[in-house]
């Protein structure tokens, strides 16, 4: 009987370890997962695209800034990316401007070699942030790559694909 207690808690503790090792060594997921978005306090776009992003589990520093070039430049962001706020996680991506929190979680669960981050360029209306009503104008996720080149991430071309097929 105690040989059968000592095989069943030396297994218990096999699976345990295991557990631990494998959670240990997982991608963040976006509840775990922080950002901080720099912005213009008086953009209210940016709020929205901030409530966007912690509504879907992203712990958000969100801070004022009075020189967003700046922080655009250190990030390397070229003006044909540029929109109007800069997010940066916890392992140094950059998401430039109204990015779909669900593509922000997919990208940091899985970054695509010699990737640095997201862009939506511009405001597109319907973008997180950016919606307006039912009206909507598609718009391309650009997955900007460290060697200055970029390619398209997600075409995104309603708000049913938006939201990932549900709404």
């Amino acid at each position: 009987m105690l040989r059968k207690f000592l095989i069943a808690g030396i297994a218990l503790l096999a699976v345990t370890a295991c557990t631990r090792e494998a959670t240990e060594t997982e991608a963040p997921t976006a509840s775990t997962e922080k950002l901080t978005t720099y912005k213009s306090a008086s953009c209210g776009c940016c709020k929205l695209w901030v409530d966007h992003a912690r509504n879907n589990g992203f712990a958000v520093d969100a801070r004022d800034v009075d020189d967003l070039n700046a922080i655009k430049s250190r990030h390397k962001m070229a003006p044909r990316y540029q929109s109007c706020h800069t997010s940066v996680s916890a392992g140094g991506y950059v998401f430039e401007g109204h990015v779909p929190a669900r593509l922000i979680r997919q990208f940091l669960q899985n970054p695509p070699a010699g990737a640095r981050g997201l862009a939506v360029p511009a405001m597109p209306l319907g973008s997180p942030g950016m919606e307006v009503n039912d009206r909507f104008t598609p718009y391309d996720v650009v997955l900007l790559h460290r060697d200055g080149s970029d390619s398209v991430y997600a075409h995104i071309d309603s708000i049913e694909a938006q939201h990932g097929g549900a709404r």
